[in-house]
């Protein structure tokens, strides 16, 4: 046997089976994390998942933890427990040989998954894990490939159509970086009318671009930070630059809507009884790895009061935006900037 694609994996899970032992690696940090949030969903499912899943980092856990974690059967979530050790290559190098008799004889409590950035294929360890396992290999797309991989991207994962035309230019504006195009396409999938649509080039060249989104996301950077002035100042920036009005609250919408959804997973939480971390919260509502740092500090920025208001303050400028005003389209963004970098409301 020998490892699997990330790409014949995510288009194809349900044909793969996934063993008590799972190696992803490569060098595409975007499809390493979506292949092990689909293994994650595969395993456990249903709501009370997040309550048999166990995070480390590989510099942070001997192999004597990790037997323990593997061998305590799951409470919630499903019978297996989804053990994850990220950054797992300094971990594979200290306990090799452990790892092979694990390997051989894993336990049946868990799924052990490694994030790796390399696992060569002429080592005992990947040669039992592609035996006793599924080993997924995460390579950044090929340039030639880019395009036809946004048009699937965005009809499976967005539910929305892209013309290869649009697909053309996103790539031409954005590159290969499978992570920044995937943020592009859900932003743009905002910006679809809601009776139907798809991405063309009009609306590429309209809302997509390295500066302008840049910008954006510095001026939501602002906000908040409750830097009120300074992100107003580069609202005005876009405004003065042409820049649509629809266009830039797509934008804004897509950064904060997955804050304000992470908002209610910890009410939620809490409610049930069974509070969550607010990386775990960020997690569940589909915030990236390689943003969770930042995400976490803008949350904490934000506060729960904030968080809480974001879908209502968001609805009512689309509303604003599209007629529901007299005021004009400046004073509703305006207005909704203003909001979101109000420290009281914290």
């Amino acid at each position: 046997m020998k490892s699997v694609l990330v790409l014949d994996f995510i288009w194809n899970v349900k044909k793969h089976s996934i063993g008590d032992v799972c190696v992803v690696f490569g060098d595409d940090p975007f499809f390493k994390f979506t292949a092990i949030r689909m293994l994650r969903d595969v395993v456990l499912g249903g709501e009370d998942a997040e309550f048999s899943l166990r995070r480390f980092v590989g510099d942070d856990i001997n192999f004597s933890d990790l037997l323990k974690e593997v061998s305590t059967r799951a409470m919630f979530g499903g019978d297996k427990r989804f053990v994850l050790i990220e950054d797992a290559d300094v971990f594979v190098t200290r306990f090799r040989a452990e790892l092979e008799n694990y390997f051989d004889k894993p336990s049946g409590s868990a799924v052990l998954v490694l994030d790796l950035k390399t696992f060569p294929s002429n080592t005992n360890l990947y040669k039992k894990a592609v035996s006793s396992g599924l080993v997924i290999e995460a390579k950044a797309l090929a340039d030639k490939d880019v395009p036809a991989w946004i048009v699937k991207w965005a009809k499976q994962r967005h539910k929305i159509n892209c013309e290869m035309p649009a697909a053309e230019a996103l790539f031409e504006r954005i590159g290969s970086e499978a992570g920044l195009l995937d943020q592009e396409i859900a932003k743009l999938a905002l910006m679809i009318p809601a009776g139907g649509g798809s991405i063309t080039v009009d609306l590429v060249e309209q809302a997509t671009g390295s500066w302008r989104t840049q910008s954006t996301f510095e001026m939501i950077d602002l906000a908040l930070a409750g830097r009120t002035a300074a992100a107003i100042k580069q609202l005005n920036s876009l405004l003065t630059a042409g820049e649509n009005e629809i266009g830039i609250l797509a934008q804004i919408a897509y950064s904060l809507r997955k804050f304000a959804a992470a908002t209610r997973v910890i009410i939620d939480a809490e409610k049930a009884g069974r509070p969550i971390s607010l990386q775990s919260a960020l997690d569940k509502v589909g915030v990236k790895r390689f943003f969770m740092e930042k995400s976490e500090r803008q949350m904490k920025m934000l506060g729960r009061n904030r968080g809480a208001k974001l879908i209502d303050w968001l609805l009512q400028t689309d509303l604003n935006l599209k007629g529901g005003s007299r005021s004009n389209s400046r004073f509703a963004l305006e207005t909704l900037i203003i909001k979101i970098a109000d420290q009281r409301l914290r």
